[in-house]
């Protein structure tokens, strides 16, 4: 009996495999941006910049990342 998965709206006869977008740290982001690794925890703080706490430390997806550069840069 074979397990079939639907995935929007498409069956598949196998689950599909995520691929894991690597998340940034702040000191690559700081490095990307060229600031201090204390203007990015602001972002974060002020809720510019999306960012999850994992552990002791936080993580950036790289799309939020440039959506956050792109939105600076049409003020």
């Amino acid at each position: 009996m074979a397990l079939l998965f639907q995935v929007k709206g498409k069956i598949m006869a196998s689950k599909p495999k995520l691929l894991a977008e690597p998340m940034l740290d702040i000191i690559d982001v700081a490095e990307t941006c060229r600031v201090s690794e204390k203007t990015v925890r602001r972002w974060i703080k002020a809720g510019d910049l999306p960012a999850a706490r994992l552990g002791n430390q936080w993580r950036i997806f790289p799309r939020d990342l440039k959506t956050f550069v792109l939105e600076r840069m049409c003020r």
